[in-house]
């Protein structure tokens, strides 16, 4: 589940191509006053709620759930969404793997980057947690794990998905593969995703055109292959997490999206 919930904050990863075109930008430049850049967010807003079935194989296993609070939050006089990622396995899938994870990412309203970022994972036996400080002046991050330095453009695997949906995309050519830098666990991950395609799908909440997108160079220990995951945005102006289906070693994991309010524009949806 935790891999899911990642996946999650990935897949709008599509709106960052043009951003790496502009270095000057995305530079995010730093002081005594830690001056950071500044982004138009026209793409969410505060209260927005997302959810998601997630089924393993023909299971229905559990669910997520992407939360912007309602008011925004102040650390260090910088306004912030606070963001919270949980998923949670079904009370009948629980006997085989009980899952409660939650992640939270404390996004600069402003220069939509971290300021801090939270995880608390629970899966079967296992448990872990993170809190991490990313500081732009020193150009470092400071969890619980670890201290190291840090791409000016680096997000958590929860942030990078609003970060995303706040950038303009249009007329991107199919097969293009672009590069993020997203932090987990005390990692740095430089993660490749290629533009695949563009369909029309079948919701939850009705039929919508979008974006399929694949992520490429994941973790062999857990894909089958390196086209093994495939994931959907809205192709409209709220880019909206869709859908991820993904072929692992040991069975399938798909999550559909099944509900979303507060949204800051209304869907484009099907007729």
């Amino acid at each position: 589940m935790k891999k899911v919930i990642a996946f999650l904050g990935l897949i709008a990863v599509l709106g960052t191509l043009p951003a790496f075109v502009d270095s000057n930008e995305q530079e995010l430049h730093t002081d005594n006053q830690v001056k950071l850049r500044s982004i138009e967010n026209n793409a969410f807003t505060y209260g927005e709620h997302l959810k998601y079935r997630v089924h393993y194989g023909f299971v229905n296993a559990g669910y997520i759930d992407l939360k912007v609070k309602e008011k925004p939050v102040v650390i260090k006089g910088r306004g912030t969404y606070h963001i919270d990622g949980f998923g949670r396995s079904r009370s009948g899938f629980d006997w085989m793997f009980k899952v409660r994870d939650h992640f939270q990412s404390y996004l600069d309203t402003q220069a939509l980057v971290p300021l801090q970022f939270i995880k608390n994972q629970k899966e079967g036996g296992y448990e872990d947690t993170d809190f991490v400080i990313f500081n732009y002046k020193l150009k470092k991050y400071f969890s619980k794990k670890g201290v190291k330095e840090i791409p000016l453009d680096i997000q958590d695997v929860i942030s990078v998905a609003y970060y995303a949906r706040t950038l303009k995309v249009k007329d991107v050519p199919l097969g293009t593969t672009y590069t993020l830098n997203v932090y987990l666990d005390n990692e740095i991950f430089p993660l490749a995703f290629k533009v695949d395609g563009r369909e029309t799908i079948s919701t939850d909440i009705g039929e919508i055109n979008a974006v399929r997108v694949i992520p490429q160079a994941i973790d062999g220990r857990v894909f089958k292959d390196k086209d093994a995951l495939k994931v959907w945005i809205s192709d409209d102006e709220n880019k909206l997490p869709l859908r991820i289906e993904a072929e692992i070693l040991v069975g399938s994991i798909k999550a559909d999206i099944t509900h979303q309010s507060g949204l800051m524009h209304p869907l484009n949806l099907k007729k």
